[in-house]
């Protein structure tokens, strides 16, 4: 049997977007998330996943056949030149600008860029600043 390694946080196991074109959204989600080192996984039943998020075809056996409503979805950036790095592909890959770069009023050191993807659906790349983690992440092993 295959040994699998999933990476989850505290609280989502998982995000599914039902989207009107996979092909159109598996282009973006690959060029922000390999900004943000995290890789994609492709299935041949009309879905991909990336660590916690499913993305898939409304006709997908992983889908209910109706396309999800919008969502807004953060994703952890490293550093401010993550940020802008993600902001850039998002933009080069079928993204539409929600919020250049820069600092937001959140807290002191946020950072942040906000693109609608190919849906409509508000997707933030954030760096909050100086930290340390206690772990990189929660590691499943099945």
């Amino acid at each position: 049997m295959e040994t699998n390694l999933l990476h989850r946080g505290r609280l989502i196991d998982h995000i599914q977007l039902v989207v009107r074109d996979l092909k159109a959204s598996r282009d973006f989600y690959a060029a922000v998330l390999a900004v943000l080192d995290i890789p994609i996984v492709d299935t041949p039943d009309g879905y991909f996943w990336a660590d916690e998020l499913v993305v898939s075809a409304a006709d997908s056996p992983a889908a209910v056949g109706v396309l999800t409503g919008r969502h807004h979805l953060a994703f952890q950036a490293k550093d401010p030149a993550t940020v802008e790095a993600f902001y850039a592909a998002a933009l080069a890959h079928g993204g539409s600008d929600n919020g250049a770069p820069g600092e937001r009023p959140y807290h002191p050191g946020y950072y942040a860029a906000f693109v609608l993807d190919p849906d409509g659906n508000n997707i933030e790349a954030v760096y909050h600043g100086e930290a340390k983690r206690s772990a990189p992440s929660v590691v499943i092993e099945f």
